[in-house]
C-alpha cells in the first residue's frame, strides 16, 4: 500500500504517509461500525491517534478522506490484477475491470460500505485517471478533456453498477471487455 498511497498523495515523506494511512485506516475502522454520514472528525483523528489540526493538514473534509481512500483502494485492486497499460484501450478495460471489481468487494462487506453512494467516491477517481490518460496522449483542439473523462467514467460506473446488480452476471472479465467496446468511442473519439 506504499507506493500506492504515495502516488495518490504525490509525496515520498513517511510521516506524511504515514499520517494518511492512519487517517484511511481509521475511516476504515469506522465506517465498520458506524454509518459515514455519522462519523465525525474528531472520531477519525481520535481513532487514528492524531490531532484534528493533523486531520485538516492533510483533507479538508472528511469526504476528501473517503475519496483518498477509494482511490488506494481501487489502484490496488488495479495492481492485484497484475493488469498493465499498455495502451489507452488497455488502461481503459483495467479501469472497468477494477470498477466491477470494486463493486464487487466494498458491497460485499457486511457494513455499510454496502449501502455507501460509491459514485461520490468511486468517479472523481476514474475522471482522473481518464484525465491523466488523455493529457499525456494528447486530444484535439478544441475537444474538452475533463467532459471527456466525466462522460466515460460516468458511463463506466453505470455499466459496472448495473452489471453488479444483474442475478447470473457474466464474469468480470467480460463485463470490462464490454464496456470497453461501449465506452472506447465516446473517450478516444475525440482523440484519435
Amino acid at each position: 500500500m506504499g507506493q500506492l498511497l504515495q502516488h495518490e498523495t504525490g509525496t515520498t515523506d513517511p510521516r506524511i504517509l504515514r499520517s494518511r494511512r492512519m487517517l484511511m485506516d481509521s475511516l476504515a475502522r469506522l465506517l465498520k461500525k458506524k454509518e459515514f454520514e455519522d462519523i465525525s472528525i474528531q472520531e477519525i483523528a481520535d481513532d487514528a491517534t492524531l490531532n484534528r489540526a493533523t486531520f485538516y493538514l492533510h483533507y479538508p473534509d472528511k469526504n476528501a478522506l473517503l475519496q483518498a481512500m477509494t482511490g488506494v483502494r481501487f489502484r490496488h485492486l488495479i495492481e492485484r490484477r497484475a493488469i498493465t497499460f499498455t495502451d489507452c484501450h488497455g488502461a481503459l478495460r483495467a479501469i472497468a475491470l477494477g470498477v466491477c471489481d470494486y463493486f464487487v468487494e466494498t458491497t460485499s462487506c457486511p457494513t455499510q460500505f454496502a449501502r455507501m453512494p460509491l459514485e461520490g467516491s468511486i468517479i472523481p477517481v476514474v475522471e482522473d485517471m481518464f484525465k491523466e490518460g488523455l493529457a499525456l496522449h494528447g486530444i484535439p483542439p478544441g475537444a474538452d478533456a475533463s467532459l471527456l473523462a466525466t462522460t466515460a467514467a460516468w458511463a463506466v460506473f453505470g455499466a459496472a453498477r448495473l452489471w453488479f446488480q444483474t442475478p447470473n452476471r457474466i464474469p468480470a472479465e467480460g463485463m470490462a471487455a464490454r464496456i470497453e467496446t461501449m465506452v472506447s468511442p465516446v473517450l478516444f473519439g475525440a482523440s484519435e
